[in-house]
């Protein structure tokens, strides 16, 4: 891997996965970094990425980190690194993991690094270290970080120090569900980027487990924080209703000559709804969707929700605030994909509409 060509980072969604790509986004100065859980959403964001890589011009590294593939994804990625190579792309590939249940795949692949007695978080650091350049100021918050992470990621609970501060850490990736990582993918992570730089500059502090747990809850305030304080929930929402604000067209469905506003597992719609829907008059209703097909819908006196809920899925309930579920409904890991699919559900159910269109104002 070079650190002149544009690098694409895929990591985990626990604390080593984000670890990992807190240190490269240390080292490379264009970087884009994506996620994701294991099965179905590995192969969705690898694809994501290769898709990605053909319209970049210039040289790619793809570095995955803290996940294990698969037999079949690592030959699938062997083989598509190769096609682009040998059609003149300059692309590089690299896994640094430490799940022994890639060994088959680490047997075959020389791109394939598995080392099972440091974190993925310690490999990549450590690969950095040897292969890349990092300045010393990095390093010098950088490594006690990488060991607290070490310790708690492979239970050294004699590490006593790095271990109990590491499960502090946890938290501020376990508990830091205010954005959502599909369609806030960027945010979610610049979310937990920052409260992790700051838990790992606190380390050093004594008492460092109690004191980070004591402000957990006004660091993520800080970051939510605008010009006026509130509740967490109060500075979360306004954050997301801006959020959508800055993206309306990338939200926007309509329903028989009605505008809403479509989210994928935003969750809490009764206080996100509501708030998009009095920042933002020009929308009708307010559509979130989970990631197993529940459906929420609220609106202001603008369409009966409750009519739309029953003909897009069988739901009902009040005019303002109805609910359903989609059958045959499969996970989504990319919002544009989803929306793709809900079109089709809108443009079904609205043939057959009993709502009267929406008439021109």
């Amino acid at each position: 891997m070079t650190k002149h060509a544009k690098t694409f980072h895929l990591s985990h969604i626990d604390l080593d996965g984000y670890s990992c790509q807190i240190i490269t986004n240390e080292l490379f100065d264009d970087i884009s970094f994506f996620n994701a859980n294991y099965g179905a959403e590995v192969m969705t964001r690898l694809e994501e990425i290769l898709s990605l890589v053909d319209a970049h011009e210039g040289a790619s590294n793809i570095l995955i980190s803290d996940l294990n593939l698969t037999l079949k994804e690592s030959k699938f990625m062997d083989k598509a690194v190769a096609q682009r190579n040998e059609a003149g792309q300059e692309v590089t590939l690299l896994l640094l993991d430490h799940h022994g249940s890639g060994q088959e795949s680490a047997d075959k692949f020389s791109w394939y690094t598995l080392d099972t007695k440091r974190s993925a978080t310690k490999i990549v650091y450590d690969y950095a270290l040897e292969h890349w350049e990092m300045d010393t100021a990095s390093q010098a918050w950088l490594e006690p970080y990488v060991n607290i992470v070490n310790a708690v990621d492979l239970w050294l609970m004699h590490e006593a120090a790095n271990f109990e501060y590491g499960k502090v850490c946890m938290r501020l990736v376990t508990e830091t569900r205010e954005l959502n990582r599909y369609i806030f993918t960027a945010e979610d992570r610049a979310y937990k980027f920052a409260l992790l730089k700051e838990a790992a500059k606190m380390a050093k502090l004594d008492n460092a487990p109690i004191i980070l747990d004591e402000k957990i809850h006004k660091m993520k305030k800080n970051f939510f924080l605008n010009d006026k304080d509130n509740t967490l929930d109060g500075l979360a929402t306004a954050y997301i209703v801006k959020l959508i604000g800055n993206y309306k067209e990338r939200f926007t469905i309509y329903y028989r000559g009605y505008k809403g506003i479509l989210t994928y597992a935003l969750g809490n719609t009764s206080i996100i709804g509501n708030g998009i829907l009095k920042a933002h008059p020009e929308f009708d209703f307010v559509i979130d969707v989970g990631s197993r097909g529940s459906m929420s819908l609220r609106a202001d006196n603008k369409v009966d929700v409750s009519v739309i809920a029953k003909e897009l899925a069988g739901g009902g309930g009040h005019p303002n605030a109805s609910g359903g579920r989609l059958s045959n409904f499969s996970e989504f890991y990319i919002y544009e994909s989803f929306k793709v699919y809900f079109s089709t559900v809108l443009e079904g159910a609205e043939a057959h509409s009993k709502i009267p269109p929406k008439k021109e104002a």
